[in-house]
């Protein structure tokens, strides 16, 4: 027993020494943002101030440096004084991909670090800089910068080069040391991204990000450990604390580096940057701003705000059986997400789908009883698609969809012209190409007759994340120019199944990756696939902080799988969902816009919603509590719709005025203007600290009230069933809360 301890401590400390360097080698390759020198023709040296519909562009010719301000003589924008604001460069990059997460290896060739402004030319609305980028052995660029007056609370750049000259283009802007910058999409690790370099690059989020030895572990078997940044939706987006806002329209792959304290870089693989600076005073304004150039969310139908989505598998007499038992139970279920309706496979990762996107009467037999057994009860019934196709046995009795697509050349190339591979544990799958409108229009007639035609209100729609970027489209582009764009065009086809069959605002489909513009066509997001565990980098705080920063980039409607997704069971890791940690999850995911529960990828080996008389005792009571939430939650929808304004929103968006809010993360977070929550996050815990910002604030357990004059710390008890959330006094948020309490109360007393 000595000798396997003494071995197990040198194992893991062998193992986590090296993920050290591997995470140490991974930073020494990222480095401060590129700078460099600029010159200014002396026609051009002094001080002059240029309109531009409601902004001033104040230009200094001897520092080289341009400044931008609202008519409130709010700074929207300044490049950095005797620096270079506009770089260029060639390079290279190749990658690898694995199941959706991306090496790349990227080398500088060529830097064009030397800028010189030789002209400035008003033009309306418009402002153009003209000049060269020079580099070290004289070669010369020409170059034009506009900006644009596109809105009273937006100016447009644009940046372009001649073409062919480099490929790559550095956009560089003045910081400051108190600077912090927020949004990039959907973030887990981070919330405030100073001194981080953050890639925008659609790709798997990860099985560890960084937590060892897991992260080390997965990347030795699938390269699937992830890093702290990886993504399933990053957005080229932020706003700073100094209410300084930037959103690049560039698609290609692209990179914010916030590491030096003086300058922030934009790096984008193009010769040709368009983007946009909005004006504003407080992040409401900024994303306002923001989310009317990109889209924004629509309201979701109300029967998906009625209480719980039951996320169910194992066959028609099985997932009866527990939905009889939970509406025994007085939980008011509005929804059925039967993922496998398509059939299962068991993998080395657990229980996994058969990517044949055709109803399994095997699976699901007496489908006819079972849809009218789901209308009888008022539930909606909902599936799960994604944009691969694998093989099925010619034995199967099903339609073999795989083998229609491969005859019909639907699927993604490679650089040989042959349909891609994708290897997964023990199976492989193809990608179809959503660039080839035959393509498209066969699948959304599948999704069609085998979704809307079996009964399904709604889906699922998994995936978009792993086109690979030397893949060859079928509209001549490459996979390195459509990667991040991939996941709009799913969203896309999803909408137009939707709209198509007469199901636009009835109808919902939820997704997990995405770019810039997808919130404009997609029902609503889900966070991914989180480990079954407490830790930040991975876990359940890990779903609160994207939840937080997603709704800076348009993401305004949000939610989770209720206890996480990721079970892991190979010695030596053992991460599956407890009781404590699905009971916390349901108390987090209450207060987001769908109340949903999955059983993860290992759910024999899960603690389930229907495990335990307490696990479901707690399932009801937040369900009522979501449900009763409805009205409020729907006015904060229509407010999304509106305007961009998050549903869910970090601290900092209500209360911008309160210097503490910019440092609370995953600890705390508001449901529209009035709720605010503090989840509990740890295990054991029973007890939150609570920063309450100015205000009277009533607890929603005890109906004590806290009255905060200029805000304040608090302590206070959070056992399960009862984690601190509170309300402002006198707000639209009071009915239904109390109208929660007394339902509560009855269905428990029904019991």
């Amino acid at each position: 027993m000595r000798w396997m301890a003494w071995r197990r401590v040198w194992i893991g400390t062998g193992v986590v020494f090296m993920a050290v360097l591997m995470g140490w080698g991974i930073q020494r390759e990222r480095g401060r943002p590129l700078t460099g020198t600029i010159s200014v023709d002396r026609s051009l040296q002094g001080v002059r101030t240029f309109t531009l519909g409601r902004f001033d562009v104040d230009w200094d010719g001897d520092s080289g440096q341009f400044t931008v301000r609202d008519p409130s003589g709010h700074l929207v924008w300044a490049t950095p004084a005797g620096q270079a604001f506009l770089l260029g460069a060639t390079g290279t990059m190749t990658s690898r991909d694995t199941i959706g997460y991306f090496t790349l290896h990227r080398h500088l060739q060529t830097v064009y670090r030397n800028q010189t402004v030789d002209a400035i030319r008003p033009d309306g609305a418009r402002l153009v800089f003209q000049g060269r980028l020079i580099s070290s052995d004289g070669r010369s660029v020409p170059y034009t910068f506009t900006l644009t007056a596109e809105a009273d609370d937006r100016l447009a750049y644009d940046a372009a080069v001649q073409e062919g000259a480099v490929n790559r283009l550095y956009f560089n802007w003045e910081t400051e040391p108190s600077d912090h910058f927020y949004g990039f999409g959907v973030q887990y690790s981070q919330l405030d991204m100073r001194g981080k370099r953050v890639p925008i690059l659609v790709e798997e989020h990860g099985n560890g990000r960084g937590m060892q030895p897991l992260t080390l572990l997965a990347n030795l078997t699938h390269g699937a450990g992830g890093h702290w940044y990886n993504t399933y939706a990053p957005v080229p987006h932020f706003l700073s604390t100094r209410m300084q806002s930037l959103y690049s329209e560039n698609t290609e792959y692209q990179e914010f580096n916030f590491t030096d304290p003086h300058v922030g870089q934009l790096e984008v693989d193009t010769d040709h940057l368009r983007g946009d600076l909005f004006a504003g005073t407080t992040p409401a304004a900024l994303v306002q701003a923001y989310t009317r150039v990109t889209g924004r969310m629509q309201p979701l139908p109300d029967w998906t705000q009625q209480g719980f989505i039951f996320g169910a598998e194992g066959g028609t007499a099985e997932v009866t059986d527990h939905l009889n038992s939970l509406l025994a139970d007085g939980v008011p279920v509005t929804g059925l997400w039967i993922q496998d309706w398509v059939g299962q496979r068991t993998t080395s990762f657990g229980q996994q789908l058969v990517w044949n996107w055709v109803l399994n009467p095997r699976q699901y037999p007496n489908w006819t009883q079972f849809q009218a057994f789901l209308k009888q009860h008022g539930i909606r019934l909902l599936g799960y698609v994604n944009p691969f196709l694998t093989d099925v046995p010619a034995d199967a009795g099903v339609r073999n969809l795989y083998r229609e697509a491969l005859e019909k050349g639907y699927f993604v190339k490679g650089p040989d012209g042959r349909p891609i591979v994708f290897q997964y544990p023990n199976f492989t799958a193809s990608l179809l190409d959503l660039t080839n409108p035959a393509a498209r229009a066969w699948l959304e007639q599948v999704m069609k007759e085998q979704l809307v035609g079996n009964g399904f209100t709604g889906w699922m729609a998994d995936f978009g994340e792993e086109l690979p970027l030397d893949a060859v489209l079928a509209d001549g582009r490459s996979g390195a120019e459509v990667h991040n764009q991939y996941p709009v065009l799913w969203a896309q086809v999803n909408r137009d199944v939707m709209e198509q069959s007469g199901l636009d605002g009835e109808g919902l489909y939820f997704m997990r990756s995405g770019f810039s513009t997808s919130p404009a066509v997609t029902s609503d997001f889900w966070l991914g696939d989180q480990l079954e565990s407490w830790d930040p980098e991975n876990g359940l705080p890990s779903a609160i902080t994207a939840l937080l920063s997603a709704g800076l980039s348009g993401y305004s409607l949000e939610s989770s799988d209720i206890g996480g997704y990721t079970s892991i069971t190979q010695f030596p890791l053992h991460y599956v969902r407890d009781p404590e940690l699905l009971m916390r999850w349901m108390e987090f995911d209450a207060f987001t816009t769908l109340f949903r529960s999955h059983e993860g990828n290992q759910p024999a080996k899960n603690v389930q919603v229907y495990s335990d008389p307490k696990i479901v005792a707690q399932l009801r009571r937040f369900a009522i509590l979501f449900r009763d939430l409805a009205p409020y939650r729907q006015r904060l929808m229509r407010e999304a719709q509106a305007t961009g304004a998050p549903v869910d929103r970090p601290m900092f968006y209500q209360f911008p005025d309160d210097p503490k809010a910019f440092d609370i993360t995953y600890q705390e977070f508001m449901l529209g203007p009035d709720v605010l929550i503090a989840p509990v996050t740890a295990p054991g815990q029973t007890q939150v600290h609570v920063h309450l910002p100015k205000g009277r604030w009533v607890h929603v357990w005890t109906g004590r009230v806290y009255d905060m004059p200029a805000g304040g710390d608090i302590e206070i008890e959070a056992p399960i069933g009862q984690p601190a959330v509170f309300y402002a006094a006198g707000s639209n948020a009071a009915a239904c809360f109390q109208k929660a309490l007394g339902d509560i109360e009855a269905a428990e007393r029904a019991k």
